[in-house]
């Protein structure tokens, strides 16, 4: 492939970058920063947004009941992986996959310093900003990683683990800095704390844009210029539309917090199934291309299993840590918050591991479908574990020791290694390519998904007991990941070559 033509910008990096970090192409690096930052800003906040809600006003929070305040963050997650649906289309179609990012990292920094405001109006707005911003880059950016490879490159797997190495960098430090402001200041200090570290991560995403592969000026599958206009300015208008109507419902009274969430968890449904139905439909997809969506929906339904679980590590799990378990370990004591901070800790420690032990296996390590059942079984093993400190106790006032929870995240955070690893590099190979960028949003759709079942069930937390809350949820887990081991053969045969 060629590195430049003449008179243009090189839209591919220089050929002595293809092993320039640890083996893997140094736009690794570039990508790999980048999330690392946003991670830090998006889960630092995550770790607290729960809190905040359930914190009365006078500490500074919103004084939700924890099923509620569960609930809303849910929402809240919900409606970022929507939006990254649109991202996906805009990179593909108006932005390009590089533009989408900047774009999108911008909005977030926006989000993150507006919601360091101490006003409901800001955090509202900022959240918002934060789930259109999160909606473009998202999607893209694991988009992008993908065209660092070739799709028969071995070292595939063992990129997109490095990647989500450095995801999980920032998931541990952003809780440690945004949990202790948010609980030892204010709840809005660990807001702050947020949009400056973005603020980081866009700045060396653009200082190291020469090492990314496909940056171009123009969209891959652009539109005409005359649909584009016309595009854009519907864009433009059905935003304001949707503004403008739901600040006149919200205002008279019909849409309440709760219907919102109701509307957020329906339309979490029925997205992904029309989304199918489109790339199943259109004459762009090839018939080969039509025969990998099909395993595709399995492994899809695999990843909304194991993030309906991995969620709550940021929202009952936080309530949970907060009420019922010590927050001190060899006399040190911690915010609650710290506890998602051992998640992504286990994830920086394994990760790397993952990824030698599937470089080191080449074509022997497990089928992609098999790692992601794998990683379904461990999210079920980790809610399972928390049914035993949680059982035999006469009231509410108990406190579990901090191993519980630790070790939960330790099967939790391992389980996220090997299926969003493998989702997502399984995600690139089996994408139509007419429908690259919107693939990969696809897969993000069945985050919403998980994030608005999340949404309805969690109000359950509270209302029945702590072990059958997580017996049950833990068990329906597990038995999903045995199901998709079973039909194993199956997956095999039809995702061919892919593996």
């Amino acid at each position: 492939m060629s590195h430049s033509t003449a008179g243009t910008e090189p839209t591919q990096p220089p050929p002595e970058d293809d092993h320039a970090f640890f083996g893997q192409p140094r736009g690794l690096m570039t990508l790999s920063g980048l999330e690392v930052w946003e991670r830090f800003s998006f889960l630092g906040m995550q770790a607290i947004l729960v809190l905040f809600f359930a914190d009365t006003v006078a500490n500074g929070g919103m004084d939700m009941d924890p099923g509620t305040a569960a609930s809303v963050s849910a929402a809240y997650g919900t409606l970022v992986y929507l939006v990254s649906v649109a991202g996906g289309w805009l990179a593909d179609r108006i932005l390009g996959s590089y533009r989408a990012v900047l774009y999108g990292g911008i909005l977030i920094a926006s989000g993150h310093y507006s919601m360091a405001v101490p006003t409901d109006a800001m955090t509202w707005v900022g959240l918002c900003l934060i789930s259109a911003g999160t909606g473009l880059l998202k999607p893209n950016v694991a988009s992008m990683v993908g065209k660092l490879y070739r799709t028969d490159d071995e070292r595939r797997d063992a990129g997109f683990a490095l990647y989500y190495m450095g995801i999980n960098i920032g998931a541990f430090a952003g809780p440690l800095i945004t949990g202790w402001l948010g609980e030892h200041v204010s709840w809005h200090w660990g807001f702050s704390a947020a949009a400056v570290g973005m603020t980081l991560g866009l700045i060396q995403y653009v200082a190291g844009r020469r090492h990314l592969a496909g940056r171009k000026h123009a969209a891959e599958f652009a539109l005409a210029p005359d649909a584009m206009r016309r595009a854009v300015r519907l864009i433009v208008g059905g935003a304001v539309v949707v503004a403008v109507v739901a600040t006149a419902l919200a205002l008279a009274g019909w849409l309440t917090m709760d219907r919102f969430v109701d509307v957020l968890t329906v339309i979490s449904v029925i997205a992904p199934i029309v989304y199918f139905v489109v790339m199943f439909r259109s004459p762009r997809v090839t018939a080969e291309e039509r025969g990998r969506l099909r395993p595709y929906i399995v492994l899809f339904l695999g990843s909304v299993v194991f993030n309906f679980i991995l969620f709550q590590a940021y929202s009952t799990m936080m309530l949970l840590a907060s009420t019922n378990a010590r927050t001190e370990i060899l006399g040190f004591t911690f915010p609650a918050s710290w506890y998602a901070s051992a998640l992504g800790a286990f994830e920086v420690a394994l990760a790397p591991v993952v990824a030698a032990v599937w470089a080191r296996m080449g074509p022997r390590q497990p089928h992609a479908s098999n790692k992601i059942a794998f990683g379904v079984i461990l999210g079920g093993l980790s809610f399972l574990l928390m049914v035993l400190p949680t059982s035999g106790h006469a009231d509410d006032t108990y406190r579990m020791a901090a191993w519980w929870i630790v070790g939960s995240y330790l099967l939790l955070g391992l389980g996220d290694i090997l299926l969003e690893t493998s989702g997502m590099s399984a995600t690139t190979k089996l994408a139509p390519k007419a429908f690259a960028s919107q693939t990969m949003a696809l897969w993000f759709l069945s985050l919403a998904l998980a994030n608005g079942i999340q949404a309805q069930i969690v109000k359950l937390y509270g209302e029945v007991s702590n072990p059958a809350y997580f017996g049950v949820n833990g068990a329906i887990a597990v038995a999903a990941g045995v199901a998709m081991i079973a039909a194993a053969p199956w997956l095999k045969r039809t995702m061919h070559p892919v593996h």
